[in-house]
Protein backbone atom coordinates (compact mmCIF):
# COMPACT_ATOMS: atom_id res chain seq x y z
CA UNK A 1 0.00 0.00 0.00
CA UNK A 2 1.00 3.65 -0.69
CA UNK A 3 2.79 5.41 1.94
CA UNK A 4 0.58 6.83 4.43
CA UNK A 5 -2.56 5.08 3.41
CA UNK A 6 -4.58 2.82 5.70
CA UNK A 7 -7.23 0.37 5.14
CA UNK A 8 -9.85 2.75 5.72
CA UNK A 9 -8.91 6.18 4.06
CA UNK A 10 -8.22 4.50 0.80
CA UNK A 11 -9.90 1.76 -1.58
CA UNK A 12 -7.44 -0.65 -3.57
CA UNK A 13 -7.31 -0.67 -7.39
CA UNK A 14 -6.48 -4.31 -8.59
CA UNK A 15 -6.02 -6.16 -11.82
CA UNK A 16 -7.27 -9.94 -11.74
CA UNK A 17 -6.68 -10.62 -15.30
CA UNK A 18 -4.64 -13.83 -15.97
CA UNK A 19 -1.91 -13.15 -19.13
CA UNK A 20 -1.98 -16.86 -20.61
CA UNK A 21 -5.89 -16.19 -21.07
CA UNK A 22 -5.03 -12.61 -22.69
CA UNK A 23 -2.26 -14.53 -25.02
CA UNK A 24 -4.03 -17.04 -26.14
CA UNK A 25 -7.00 -14.95 -27.33
CA UNK A 26 -4.59 -12.12 -28.49
CA UNK A 27 -2.66 -14.95 -30.67
CA UNK A 28 -5.91 -15.99 -32.34
CA UNK A 29 -7.24 -12.78 -33.11
CA UNK A 30 -3.67 -12.32 -34.73
CA UNK A 31 -4.19 -15.35 -36.73
CA UNK A 32 -7.25 -14.10 -38.11
CA UNK A 33 -5.98 -10.75 -39.42
CA UNK A 34 -4.15 -12.55 -42.08
CA UNK A 35 -7.15 -13.97 -43.83
CA UNK A 36 -9.08 -10.30 -43.30
CA UNK A 37 -6.30 -8.60 -44.22
CA UNK A 38 -5.92 -6.48 -40.96
CA UNK A 39 -9.61 -5.69 -40.72
CA UNK A 40 -10.18 -8.44 -37.42
CA UNK A 41 -7.66 -5.82 -36.20
CA UNK A 42 -10.57 -3.57 -34.60
CA UNK A 43 -12.36 -6.79 -32.95
CA UNK A 44 -8.65 -6.95 -31.53
CA UNK A 45 -8.47 -3.86 -29.92
CA UNK A 46 -12.40 -4.33 -28.76
CA UNK A 47 -11.40 -7.17 -27.01
CA UNK A 48 -8.19 -6.02 -25.40
CA UNK A 49 -9.79 -3.03 -23.76
CA UNK A 50 -13.02 -5.13 -22.66
CA UNK A 51 -9.98 -7.66 -20.96
CA UNK A 52 -8.32 -4.88 -19.34
CA UNK A 53 -11.27 -3.10 -18.03
CA UNK A 54 -13.39 -5.98 -16.50
CA UNK A 55 -10.26 -7.13 -14.81
CA UNK A 56 -9.42 -3.67 -13.14
CA UNK A 57 -11.15 -3.46 -10.05
CA UNK A 58 -11.97 -0.54 -8.37
CA UNK A 59 -12.91 -1.22 -4.72
CA UNK A 60 -14.78 -4.18 -5.51
CA UNK A 61 -16.49 -3.35 -8.68
CA UNK A 62 -14.86 -3.69 -12.20
CA UNK A 63 -14.52 -0.88 -14.93
CA UNK A 64 -16.87 -1.31 -17.95
CA UNK A 65 -15.93 -0.74 -21.52
CA UNK A 66 -18.85 -0.28 -24.42
CA UNK A 67 -17.00 0.62 -27.19
CA UNK A 68 -17.94 -1.50 -30.20
CA UNK A 69 -15.15 -3.50 -33.06
CA UNK A 70 -17.70 -1.27 -35.78
CA UNK A 71 -17.37 1.64 -34.50
CA UNK A 72 -13.69 1.53 -34.49
CA UNK A 73 -14.14 0.50 -38.31
CA UNK A 74 -16.06 3.00 -39.28
CA UNK A 75 -14.25 5.56 -37.59
CA UNK A 76 -11.22 4.48 -39.04
CA UNK A 77 -12.59 4.58 -42.54
CA UNK A 78 -14.07 7.48 -42.21
CA UNK A 79 -10.29 9.21 -40.94
CA UNK A 80 -8.41 7.51 -43.83
CA UNK A 81 -10.99 9.83 -46.26
CA UNK A 82 -9.71 12.47 -44.40
CA UNK A 83 -6.45 12.14 -44.21
CA UNK A 84 -6.24 10.90 -48.12
CA UNK A 85 -5.57 14.82 -49.32
CA UNK A 86 -2.31 14.47 -46.99
CA UNK A 87 -1.22 10.90 -48.24
CA UNK A 88 -1.77 11.83 -52.15
CA UNK A 89 0.01 15.10 -51.43
CA UNK A 90 3.17 13.38 -49.84
CA UNK A 91 3.33 11.11 -52.97
CA UNK A 92 3.28 14.48 -55.38
CA UNK A 93 6.11 16.15 -53.31
CA UNK A 94 8.26 12.83 -53.42
CA UNK A 95 8.11 13.38 -57.65
CA UNK A 96 9.57 16.89 -57.11
CA UNK A 97 13.77 17.42 -56.43
CA UNK A 98 15.05 20.44 -54.62
CA UNK A 99 13.30 23.30 -52.07
CA UNK A 100 10.05 22.77 -53.43
CA UNK A 101 9.78 19.26 -53.05
CA UNK A 102 11.60 20.05 -49.34
CA UNK A 103 9.27 22.83 -48.49
CA UNK A 104 6.32 21.14 -48.96
CA UNK A 105 7.50 17.91 -47.02
CA UNK A 106 8.28 19.38 -44.22
CA UNK A 107 4.77 21.22 -44.52
CA UNK A 108 2.89 18.57 -44.82
CA UNK A 109 4.75 16.19 -42.15
CA UNK A 110 4.11 19.01 -39.77
CA UNK A 111 0.67 18.97 -40.60
CA UNK A 112 0.54 15.13 -39.61
CA UNK A 113 2.20 15.84 -36.96
CA UNK A 114 -0.39 18.61 -35.94
CA UNK A 115 -2.94 15.54 -36.16
CA UNK A 116 -1.54 13.37 -34.40
CA UNK A 117 -2.24 15.28 -31.04
CA UNK A 118 -5.65 16.06 -32.26
CA UNK A 119 -6.19 11.76 -32.68
CA UNK A 120 -4.44 11.76 -29.49
CA UNK A 121 -7.06 13.80 -27.83
CA UNK A 122 -10.17 12.25 -29.78
CA UNK A 123 -8.97 8.85 -29.23
CA UNK A 124 -8.92 9.48 -24.98
CA UNK A 125 -12.48 10.68 -25.85
CA UNK A 126 -13.96 8.11 -27.25
CA UNK A 127 -12.03 5.83 -24.72
CA UNK A 128 -13.47 7.51 -21.78
CA UNK A 129 -17.10 7.97 -22.93
CA UNK A 130 -17.23 4.35 -23.30
CA UNK A 131 -15.79 3.47 -20.23
CA UNK A 132 -17.92 2.92 -17.00
CA UNK A 133 -17.55 2.40 -13.84
CA UNK A 134 -20.47 1.72 -11.20
CA UNK A 135 -22.58 2.46 -14.13
CA UNK A 136 -21.48 6.27 -14.29
CA UNK A 137 -19.69 6.99 -17.67
CA UNK A 138 -16.48 9.21 -17.97
CA UNK A 139 -16.05 12.08 -20.53
CA UNK A 140 -13.23 13.84 -22.11
CA UNK A 141 -14.27 17.39 -23.03
CA UNK A 142 -12.17 20.34 -23.85
CA UNK A 143 -11.15 21.14 -27.82
CA UNK A 144 -9.01 18.38 -29.55
CA UNK A 145 -7.98 21.71 -31.66
CA UNK A 146 -6.38 23.44 -28.40
CA UNK A 147 -5.01 20.10 -27.46
CA UNK A 148 -3.10 19.36 -30.51
CA UNK A 149 -1.66 22.99 -30.57
CA UNK A 150 -0.56 23.34 -27.33
CA UNK A 151 1.11 20.11 -28.14
CA UNK A 152 2.45 21.27 -31.07
CA UNK A 153 4.53 24.38 -30.07
CA UNK A 154 5.60 22.72 -26.57
CA UNK A 155 7.18 19.77 -29.44
CA UNK A 156 8.63 22.80 -31.03
CA UNK A 157 10.04 23.95 -27.53
CA UNK A 158 11.30 20.87 -26.94
CA UNK A 159 13.22 20.54 -30.02
CA UNK A 160 14.85 23.75 -29.73
CA UNK A 161 15.61 23.08 -26.35
CA UNK A 162 17.24 19.26 -27.18
CA UNK A 163 14.81 18.15 -24.43
CA UNK A 164 15.22 20.39 -21.76
CA UNK A 165 11.82 21.26 -21.87
CA UNK A 166 10.32 18.21 -21.71
CA UNK A 167 8.88 18.48 -18.07
CA UNK A 168 7.18 21.59 -19.00
CA UNK A 169 5.35 19.97 -21.52
CA UNK A 170 4.35 16.95 -20.04
CA UNK A 171 2.73 18.88 -17.01
CA UNK A 172 1.03 21.21 -19.37
CA UNK A 173 -0.12 18.34 -21.47
CA UNK A 174 -1.52 16.09 -18.33
CA UNK A 175 -3.25 18.95 -16.48
CA UNK A 176 -4.91 19.77 -19.95
CA UNK A 177 -6.27 16.46 -20.53
CA UNK A 178 -7.21 16.11 -16.79
CA UNK A 179 -8.90 19.02 -16.34
CA UNK A 180 -10.64 18.29 -18.54
CA UNK A 181 -12.00 14.98 -18.04
CA UNK A 182 -14.86 14.24 -16.26
CA UNK A 183 -16.97 11.28 -14.46
CA UNK A 184 -20.67 11.71 -14.35
CA UNK A 185 -21.37 15.23 -13.83
CA UNK A 186 -17.84 15.95 -11.57
CA UNK A 187 -14.88 17.09 -12.72
CA UNK A 188 -11.18 15.85 -12.34
CA UNK A 189 -8.40 18.28 -11.36
CA UNK A 190 -4.79 17.74 -11.61
CA UNK A 191 -2.26 19.51 -9.56
CA UNK A 192 0.84 18.65 -10.97
CA UNK A 193 3.11 20.98 -12.24
CA UNK A 194 6.59 20.62 -13.89
CA UNK A 195 8.18 20.93 -10.57
CA UNK A 196 6.67 17.61 -9.96
CA UNK A 197 8.75 15.79 -12.28
CA UNK A 198 11.79 17.96 -12.95
CA UNK A 199 14.01 15.75 -10.55
CA UNK A 200 13.83 13.01 -12.18
CA UNK A 201 13.72 13.98 -15.32
CA UNK A 202 17.17 15.91 -15.18
CA UNK A 203 18.52 12.83 -13.51
CA UNK A 204 17.61 10.90 -16.13
CA UNK A 205 18.82 13.63 -18.65
CA UNK A 206 22.04 14.13 -17.27
CA UNK A 207 22.66 10.35 -17.58
CA UNK A 208 22.14 10.51 -20.93
CA UNK A 209 23.86 13.23 -21.74
CA UNK A 210 27.31 11.97 -20.01
CA UNK A 211 27.14 8.58 -21.65
CA UNK A 212 26.82 10.44 -25.02
CA UNK A 213 29.76 12.93 -24.33
CA UNK A 214 31.68 10.12 -23.36
CA UNK A 215 31.34 8.44 -26.45
CA UNK A 216 32.25 11.37 -28.33
CA UNK A 217 35.46 11.86 -26.20
CA UNK A 218 36.40 8.45 -26.36
CA UNK A 219 35.88 8.82 -30.71
CA UNK A 220 37.99 12.24 -30.27
CA UNK A 221 40.92 10.45 -28.61
CA UNK A 222 41.22 7.81 -30.83
CA UNK A 223 40.83 5.25 -28.89
CA UNK A 224 39.03 2.82 -30.93
CA UNK A 225 38.74 -0.25 -28.72
CA UNK A 226 37.07 1.53 -26.37
CA UNK A 227 35.07 3.71 -28.52
CA UNK A 228 34.03 0.55 -30.50
CA UNK A 229 31.97 -0.67 -26.73
CA UNK A 230 31.31 2.75 -25.72
CA UNK A 231 27.74 2.35 -27.89
CA UNK A 232 26.52 -0.76 -25.92
CA UNK A 233 27.06 1.48 -22.29
CA UNK A 234 24.88 4.08 -24.30
CA UNK A 235 22.10 1.99 -24.78
CA UNK A 236 22.64 0.16 -21.78
CA UNK A 237 22.61 3.45 -19.40
CA UNK A 238 20.15 4.97 -21.50
CA UNK A 239 17.72 2.27 -21.34
CA UNK A 240 17.79 1.90 -17.44
CA UNK A 241 17.68 5.99 -17.61
CA UNK A 242 13.99 5.89 -19.62
CA UNK A 243 12.74 3.24 -17.09
CA UNK A 244 13.46 5.12 -14.21
CA UNK A 245 12.12 8.13 -15.74
CA UNK A 246 8.81 6.40 -17.13
CA UNK A 247 8.12 4.80 -13.41
CA UNK A 248 8.66 8.45 -11.89
CA UNK A 249 7.04 9.80 -14.25
CA UNK A 250 3.62 8.19 -13.95
CA UNK A 251 3.75 7.67 -10.33
CA UNK A 252 4.14 11.11 -9.37
CA UNK A 253 1.53 12.48 -12.50
CA UNK A 254 -0.96 9.93 -11.53
CA UNK A 255 -0.71 10.97 -8.06
CA UNK A 256 -1.50 14.23 -8.96
CA UNK A 257 -5.03 13.14 -9.97
CA UNK A 258 -7.97 14.78 -7.71
CA UNK A 259 -12.03 13.90 -8.48
CA UNK A 260 -13.12 16.03 -5.90
CA UNK A 261 -12.32 15.03 -2.27
CA UNK A 262 -10.94 11.67 -3.99
CA UNK A 263 -7.46 11.25 -5.09
CA UNK A 264 -5.32 8.65 -6.88
CA UNK A 265 -2.01 6.99 -5.02
CA UNK A 266 -0.12 5.44 -7.47
CA UNK A 267 3.33 3.68 -6.97
CA UNK A 268 5.72 2.07 -9.92
CA UNK A 269 8.32 0.90 -8.92
CA UNK A 270 11.27 1.20 -11.50
CA UNK A 271 12.96 -2.35 -10.99
CA UNK A 272 9.63 -3.99 -11.80
CA UNK A 273 9.72 -1.88 -15.17
CA UNK A 274 13.02 -2.86 -15.58
CA UNK A 275 12.12 -6.74 -14.66
CA UNK A 276 9.24 -6.85 -17.77
CA UNK A 277 12.14 -5.44 -20.08
CA UNK A 278 14.32 -7.78 -19.23
CA UNK A 279 11.73 -10.63 -19.90
CA UNK A 280 10.61 -9.19 -22.83
CA UNK A 281 14.41 -9.04 -24.50
CA UNK A 282 15.38 -12.52 -22.89
CA UNK A 283 11.94 -14.06 -24.42
CA UNK A 284 12.81 -12.13 -28.05
CA UNK A 285 16.46 -13.73 -28.25
CA UNK A 286 14.89 -16.74 -27.28
CA UNK A 287 13.27 -16.64 -30.63
CA UNK A 288 15.58 -14.93 -33.00
CA UNK A 289 17.75 -17.88 -32.03
CA UNK A 290 14.88 -20.30 -32.48
CA UNK A 291 14.05 -18.67 -35.83
CA UNK A 292 18.07 -18.94 -37.00
CA UNK A 293 18.56 -22.47 -36.65
CA UNK A 294 14.83 -23.20 -38.03
CA UNK A 295 15.71 -20.98 -40.87
CA UNK A 296 19.55 -22.97 -41.17
CA UNK A 297 17.55 -26.18 -41.31
CA UNK A 298 15.35 -24.93 -44.16
CA UNK A 299 18.40 -23.79 -46.26
CA UNK A 300 20.07 -26.93 -45.45
CA UNK A 301 17.07 -29.31 -46.70
CA UNK A 302 16.75 -27.05 -49.56
CA UNK A 303 20.23 -27.22 -50.80
CA UNK A 304 20.44 -30.78 -50.41
CA UNK A 305 24.04 -32.62 -50.05
CA UNK A 306 25.13 -29.09 -51.28
CA UNK A 307 24.83 -27.70 -47.86
CA UNK A 308 22.93 -23.80 -46.69
CA UNK A 309 24.90 -22.02 -49.52
CA UNK A 310 23.36 -24.34 -51.97
CA UNK A 311 19.68 -24.15 -50.19
CA UNK A 312 20.40 -19.97 -50.77
CA UNK A 313 21.06 -19.71 -54.25
CA UNK A 314 18.32 -22.09 -54.36
CA UNK A 315 15.64 -20.13 -53.33
CA UNK A 316 16.84 -16.46 -54.85
CA UNK A 317 16.60 -17.98 -58.20
CA UNK A 318 13.21 -18.97 -57.59
CA UNK A 319 11.07 -15.85 -58.05
CA UNK A 320 7.91 -17.30 -55.88
CA UNK A 321 9.78 -18.93 -53.06
CA UNK A 322 12.04 -16.04 -52.22
CA UNK A 323 9.10 -13.30 -52.24
CA UNK A 324 6.81 -15.86 -49.97
CA UNK A 325 10.17 -16.37 -47.99
CA UNK A 326 10.78 -12.31 -47.41
CA UNK A 327 6.38 -11.88 -46.91
CA UNK A 328 6.32 -14.56 -44.68
CA UNK A 329 9.64 -13.91 -42.90
CA UNK A 330 8.56 -10.29 -42.50
CA UNK A 331 4.89 -10.61 -41.49
CA UNK A 332 6.43 -13.47 -39.01
CA UNK A 333 8.83 -10.95 -37.30
CA UNK A 334 6.29 -7.89 -36.75
CA UNK A 335 3.24 -10.25 -35.53
CA UNK A 336 6.01 -12.06 -33.27
CA UNK A 337 7.11 -8.44 -32.01
CA UNK A 338 3.93 -7.38 -31.79
CA UNK A 339 2.52 -9.78 -29.70
CA UNK A 340 5.38 -10.16 -27.58
CA UNK A 341 5.51 -6.46 -26.64
CA UNK A 342 1.65 -6.59 -25.93
CA UNK A 343 1.79 -9.93 -23.91
CA UNK A 344 4.94 -8.89 -21.99
CA UNK A 345 5.18 -4.66 -22.38
CA UNK A 346 1.34 -3.61 -22.40
CA UNK A 347 -0.23 -5.81 -20.43
CA UNK A 348 2.64 -5.51 -17.74
CA UNK A 349 2.65 -1.87 -17.73
CA UNK A 350 -1.48 -1.82 -16.96
CA UNK A 351 -0.57 -4.55 -13.95
CA UNK A 352 1.74 -2.07 -12.63
CA UNK A 353 0.09 0.99 -12.56
CA UNK A 354 -3.55 -0.73 -11.44
CA UNK A 355 -2.12 -2.99 -9.09
CA UNK A 356 0.32 -0.31 -7.82
CA UNK A 357 -2.98 2.68 -7.22
CA UNK A 358 -5.13 3.68 -5.03
CA UNK A 359 -8.13 5.50 -4.65
CA UNK A 360 -8.28 7.97 -2.00
CA UNK A 361 -12.10 9.09 -0.01
CA UNK A 362 -13.44 6.60 -2.98
CA UNK A 363 -17.01 6.72 -0.53
CA UNK A 364 -16.69 10.58 -2.07
CA UNK A 365 -17.94 9.30 -5.42
CA UNK A 366 -21.35 8.15 -4.06
CA UNK A 367 -23.34 11.04 -5.25
CA UNK A 368 -22.29 11.27 -8.81
CA UNK A 369 -25.03 11.21 -10.98
CA UNK A 370 -24.31 9.81 -14.40
CA UNK A 371 -24.49 11.76 -17.70
CA UNK A 372 -25.16 10.95 -21.56
CA UNK A 373 -23.01 8.43 -23.98
CA UNK A 374 -20.88 10.49 -26.32
CA UNK A 375 -21.84 8.54 -29.84
CA UNK A 376 -19.03 9.81 -31.82
CA UNK A 377 -17.29 6.99 -33.43
CA UNK A 378 -14.72 9.63 -35.61
CA UNK A 379 -12.62 10.31 -32.60
CA UNK A 380 -10.45 7.11 -32.33
CA UNK A 381 -10.62 6.67 -35.94
CA UNK A 382 -7.98 9.77 -36.46
CA UNK A 383 -5.75 7.19 -33.93
CA UNK A 384 -6.22 4.21 -36.10
CA UNK A 385 -6.14 6.17 -39.04
CA UNK A 386 -1.92 7.79 -38.24
CA UNK A 387 -1.35 4.45 -35.71
CA UNK A 388 -1.42 6.01 -32.42
CA UNK A 389 -4.15 4.58 -30.52
CA UNK A 390 -4.20 3.41 -26.86
CA UNK A 391 -4.94 -0.04 -25.81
Amino acid sequence: MAAGLNDSAAAPVTFTGPRDEFFGRLFGGYLLMLPTLGVYRFWVTTFKRRFYWSHTVIDGDPLEYTGTARQLLVGFLLAIAFFLPAYIALFVLSLFAGVIGAIGYVVVLGCLWFFVGYAQYRGRDFRLSRTLWRGIRFDQKGSAVAYATRRFLWSLLVVVTLGLAYPFMSASLWRYRYANTWFGDRQVSFEGTWRTIAGPFYRAYAVVAVSVGLVVGLGVTGNLRVFALAPVAVIVLGGLALVYWRSREATRMFSAIRLGPARVETTIKARSLFGQHLAFGLVWLLLVIVAWFAGSAILAVAGGAEGTLAGIRSISTNGWASAALVVGGYVLTVGAFSLLSETILDFGWWKLVAGGSWIVNVESLGDVRAIDEDRSTLGEGFADALNVGAF
